[in-house]
């Protein structure tokens, strides 16, 4: 892979968050997505300076760069429930905190969901949100990374255009990084199948965010149509999108120094699965 485009999956911190280094690593990963602790749980993880060191150790090994953590799915900075929002804002501070910790480059995390309130409101609070996040994590180099959305029910972020705007109005813009899943940018209505849409998406990130945001891509098939605004994963060229699409991403110069993360079906506890997904998406490169 030296050389070549920045290719991994996300790994299973099971057995220790070096594990998951060690896994991409016999995966033949160059860049990993991990979470910093159990995504389905609000109960946080603290880590121990020895825990940290040895990360840090693994990592120089197996010089896997850069690493990208996945918020916890529980939070919601779009939320119009007061608690739910603190526990959110609390939960993204600690998910910081240990991205700082251990030196991961990109946090990811889907901007919210505002419950009914609308979407003037759900923007507002993640705006909100994501100014007071950064004014109490001073000189923290770990970028917030948006994701684009599959539009499921109320959540946000299924437009380039919400994503712009969140941009645009957080503060400290520059701390911010745009991730554009494929899966979900399909579902949510972005024509990838054709030549025509996919430079017209590239195009709108360029013109609304910046193709210099842009820092992180999910590599991922739909098992649901175009449109569908439902968000379910499938393996490379076995879903709606096909191989078509992956093989321009994986081809493509002006992608190829961002880092292509897989989230297939299963994603980080099925190393077989990921291999194939993976050794897919490698022998595009050649194509």
């Amino acid at each position: 892979m030296n050389g070549g485009p920045l290719l991994g999956a996300h790994m299973s911190i099971s057995g220790g968050l070096g594990k998951a280094l060690l896994r991409g690593s016999d995966l033949g990963c160059n860049t990993i997505q991990m979470f910093t602790k159990n995504a389905s749980q609000w109960r946080e993880r603290y880590l121990e300076e020895s825990e940290i060191a040895e990360f840090k150790e693994v990592r120089k090994k197996v010089k896997i760069n850069p690493v990208i953590s996945h918020s916890s799915y529980l939070i919601n900075l779009a939320s119009a429930d007061d608690e739910l929002y603190e526990k959110s804002i609390d939960a993204m501070l600690h998910e910081m905190q240990r991205c700082e910790l251990l030196g991961v480059n990109y946090l990811v995390i889907h901007p919210g969901s505002h419950r009914g309130r609308g979407e003037e409101y759900g923007i507002k609070k993640i705006v909100q949100a994501l100014d007071g996040i950064h004014e109490r994590t001073k000189g923290y180099r770990v970028k917030i990374t948006l994701e684009i959305t599959a539009g499921q029910g109320t959540t946000l972020g299924y437009r380039l255009e919400q994503i712009a705007r969140i941009m645009n109005e957080v503060v400290e813009s520059s701390r911010l990084a745009f991730c554009l899943d494929t899966c979900h940018a399909f579902a949510a209505g972005y024509e990838l199948r054709t030549v025509e849409g996919y430079e017209e998406l590239l195009r709108e990130i360029e013109e609304m965010i910046g193709m210099d945001k842009l820092k992180v891509i999910h590599v991922n098939d739909s098992k649901k149509d175009l449109g569908s605004r439902i968000d379910r994963h499938e393996n490379i060229g076995k879903g709606m999108i096909g191989k078509k699409p992956f093989q321009w991403i994986m081809s493509d110069e002006r992608l190829k120094d961002i880092p292509k993360i897989l989230e297939t079906p299963g994603f980080g506890k099925d190393l077989e699965k990921d291999r194939v997904n993976f050794d897919l998406l490698r022998s595009f490169v050649r194509l």
